[in-house]
């Protein structure tokens, strides 16, 4: 009979995160397997759960309720789906998480499903096109077929997979791993399809898994698969990783040997790692090294090497009879010859599974030089006057792009002019040399549109007039990917509640679980609602005559405008944003969520997150700021949208987007520092903001760049906004601006970016900033967005990220300064002449 998951499992500790994933959950039953084969728990879920979940539910229950006697845990997971899932919509949520699944099962199946497209003919069809490549056709049976059960037993939902092929890349990267993929089939693959006994003695280090570089929790998945398992219909046998993860080295007698075995590899650049997997050989200087006793009391080594072309992660599980060799030489600064197999971890190449480690003589640090004819010019640097972010001396930064030839840098620093002196001191000593040379000067701000503030599309409407206050609930924050699940409305006429408006509505997608912990909708309440086709003429009736009200307006007009853009109906409707209503009058407030503004107007709020509810909070929140307002003298929107373009308050408490902005001259030079005064004076808060009007009225002699990634232009494309907002974004701006792959690398794994799920995606993202810029006639530039020198300089900069307690310290991005070359192969995906 099943219990709750609480039920069976009353005092383990998770984190909140994992608690609130496994509350819904039951427990079928719990089997204790013969033969040392520890707990299998059968879970069942109303909702998904990824596997690194379930993976981290295993690691807690054997650390926490077996401690003193080890147990393997595994955890089989079912999932009762509804019936809005199909099997093109459960791989458009599962599918990371199946990926997850097949690099801990099998690296080679992994890589061959990362690099396969899907096809979906029908819902309940997946065509799967795999790369044509001789493992692909030799475990396509298997993978099928573990696909199959994940789809059919797991999910419980209908469907069928059909298998076609495809050339593949052929890139360097591409190139190795399918060489490297291919040598091990051959080692491993013979014409009866078993594996001979001999294979796995003699060829130890020819089958690798994943190097996943964790230390594995003794829940006896390991002893598990100590064993070779039983052949199945085809007549292969299953290997894995615990076959060969212990094995001793062989003794060697060449003194120059620290760790493992002797060998005669060449070398490659760290730098040209990128996308390999499997052995590698690399040489370079330790620069970080850290040591300490795992749970299961074993000793996790870690450390950086850097041949300065590029830094690279590795990890390793020295036995206790190796350990004082090892660390007899293995020290920060000491420069060794590493054999170790390369492989993804945590989404950041690492290296692990270490062979071998030998004494080397001294790196000779690789000077960097611009050799192109054309040299660039960086227009996107910052100091160490960018506080606690950048770490260079605008000096020595001065010198390298001099010293390469470049013709100028421009100094950006986080929205101060610290810098500017020692530049202006140095430069004369660098146009002794280089007399070409020149620095331009800049920030990189804190930009504020105060174009929207209270009120959009106004037409001096009395405050007496018609209101729909409204507020909707959806699958994302996406209005173009993303659906609405729910409206909830309330209309005010002269102050007063006089009608109400709600419905659930069927988005014809899973809703993803994280919306159902934020709101309690569940697919079944919306599963026989009525489609947005239906819904949405009904509440634009509703609408009819009336103004739009909502707490930050702007995202639930945005569904709206764009959902009846989707059904061909135009609308053109004022409306107000209470939020902006609550910044410009109640500025002793720090928070301006619903729940906070009700709090301080003393405004029952029954269920937050539900559509209704927030409609009918927001309405009497209007209605007593309404109030307000009249006891001022404001009684029409035309009054009301100039007391809020006037609120210093609404600036300091807005959202602040990056923004560049070069001096071209003396004027432009002193128009920077009136912006820069006015920013620290007048509209701090947390950081120094600049009001895009201020900005326009002192725009003279400045060039404006649209900066990074949190800069207003690029949020815009990746939140995919409406064409026409941003192109009338984009307008603003000099010039737009984009930056190498790596800068932005981390959105993949931010679950804020829903819409970018790779490299292509990021690629994606600067190919449409250098359509946007050649469709508007605007300069499109790429930049570094500098913060350290030299690759290897990316130590300093994790210190101070460490120090101020991001947890992503370890995860640089390789914000260096960049040679023209270095540049142009990070953009070699685009046409030459761009």
């Amino acid at each position: 009979m099943s219990k709750a998951f609480r039920e069976v499992f009353p005092t383990l500790k998770l984190n909140k995160e994992l608690d609130r994933l496994y509350s819904d959950t039951e427990v079928q039953r719990i089997v204790n397997m013969k033969n040392g084969g520890g707990l299998k728990i059968y879970l069942k879920s109303p909702h998904l759960i990824m596997k690194q979940d379930v993976y981290s539910l295993e690691r807690e229950i054997a650390h926490q309720l077996f401690t003193n006697d080890p147990m393997m845990i595994t955890v089989c997971e079912s999932f009762e789906l509804s019936g809005i899932y199909n099997l093109r919509t459960l791989m458009g949520e599962y599918l990371d998480s199946i990926l997850e699944e097949f690099k801990h099962y099998n690296q080679f199946d992994y890589l061959i499903l990362y690099h396969a497209d899907y096809e979906y003919p029908e819902d309940d069809e997946l065509r799967l096109i795999m790369d044509d490549t001789l493992i692909a056709r030799e475990n396509e049976e298997d993978i099928v077929e573990r696909l199959d059960n994940i789809i059919h037993e797991r999910c419980c939902l209908e469907g069928r997979i059909t298998v076609g092929y495809k050339e593949p890349e052929k890139s360097k990267a591409r190139a190795n791993a399918e060489h490297k993929m291919n040598e091990a089939v051959k080692k491993i693959a013979v014409p009866s399809g078993t594996v001979p006994d001999e294979t796995i003695e003699e060829k130890p280090a020819q089958i690798q898994e994943p190097a996943v570089n964790s230390e594995p929790v003794d829940t006896g998945r390991d002893k598990e698969t100590q064993a070779v398992k039983k052949t199945d219909k085809t007549g292969r046998k299953d290997y894995s990783r615990g076959n060969f993860r212990n094995r001793s080295f062989r003794n060697t007698d060449n003194p120059d040997v620290i760790f493992g075995m002797d060998f005669d590899d060449e070398p490659v650049k760290i730098s040209d790692l990128d996308g390999m997997t499997g052995e590698v050989t690399v040489f370079g200087e330790v620069i970080r090294l850290e040591s300490r006793e795992t749970r299961t009391g074993k000793l996790m080594v870690l450390f950086d090497i850097t041949d300065y072309t590029d830094t690279i992660g590795v990890k390793m599980f020295p036995r206790l009879e190796h350990q004082e060799r090892l660390f007899e030489y293995l020290k920060t600064g000491c420069t060794i010859l590493m054999k170790a197999v390369a492989d993804v971890d945590n989404g950041e190449l690492s290296l692990g599974y270490v062979k071998g480690i030998k004494k080397a003589s001294s790196i000779d640090k690789e000077v960097r030089m611009d050799n192109e004819l054309e040299k660039r010019v960086e227009l996107h640097c910052h100091t160490k006057m960018s506080d606690m972010d950048g770490v260079s001396d605008v000096k020595d930064l001065m010198w390298r792009a001099a010293s390469w030839g470049h013709k100028a840098l421009a100094i950006t620093d986080h929205g101060v002019v610290q810098a500017f002196t020692d530049a202006f001191h140095e430069l004369p000593r660098i146009n002794e040399k280089y007399p070409d040379f020149k620095v331009i000067y800049g920030i990189e701000g804190y930009l504020v549109d105060d174009s929207m503030g209270i009120v959009a599309n106004g037409r001096g409407q009395s405050l007496d007039d018609s209101y729909v206050v409204f507020d909707i609930e959806t699958t994302g924050f996406n209005p173009v990917r993303n659906n609405i699940i729910e409206i909830g409305a309330v209309k005010v006429v002269n102050g007063e509640i006089k009608d109400r408006f709600s419905t659930f509505v069927n988005p014809k997608e899973p809703i993803p679980y994280r919306i159902t912990q934020l709101t309690t909708i569940t697919d079944s309440m919306v599963e026989d609602a009525p489609f947005i086709a239906e819904v949405l003429p009904e509440f634009l009736e509703f609408c009819e005559g009336c103004s739009l009200v909502a707490h930050n307006a702007r995202f639930d007009v945005s569904f709206i405008k764009q959902k009846a853009l989707d059904l061909g109906i135009e609308i053109d409707f004022t409306y107000i944003d209470t939020v902006a209503m609550a910044r410009a009058m109640l500025p002793e407030l720090g928070k301006f969520q619903l729940q906070h503004v009700a709090k301080a107007l003393k405004v029952p709020l029954e269920t937050h997150h539900r559509a209704v509810d927030d409609a009918g909070c927001t309405a009497e929140i209007f209605v007593r700021l309404v109030k307000r307002l009249k006891e001022q003298g404001i009684n029409d929107l035309d009054a009301l949208y100039e007391f809020g373009k006037n609120s210093v308050d609404i600036i300091r408490k807005s959202m602040s987007y990056h923004v560049i902005i070069l001096a071209k001259n003396e004027v432009g030079r002193i128009n920077l520092y009136r912006l820069v005064s006015q920013s620290h004076l007048k509209y701090f808060h947390r950081n120094q903001r600049i009001p895009k009007s201020l900005l326009q009225k002192y725009r003279e002699g400045l060039i404006i760049g649209s900066a990074c990634e949190a800069g207003e232009l690029f949020r815009a494309i990746v939140d995919e906004r409406s064409e026409e907002e941003i192109s009338d974004i984009a307008s603003f701006y000099d010039y737009l601006e984009i930056q190498p792959l790596g800068n932005n690398e981390y959105m993949i794994a931010d679950d804020h970016h829903e819409n970018v799920n790779s490299r292509e995606d990021l690629i994606n993202l600067n190919r449409k900033i250098i359509e946007l810029g050649d469709r508007l006639g605007k300069p499109v530039v790429a930049t570094c967005d500098v913060h350290f020198l030299d690759p290897g300089d990316e130590i300093y900069r994790r210190i101070i990220m460490a120090g101020k307690g991001f947890k992503d310290a370890d995860d640089q991005a390789p914000l260096y300064l960049r040679t023209t070359e270095e540049m142009l192969r990070e953009f070699s995906y685009l046409p030459y002449d761009k």
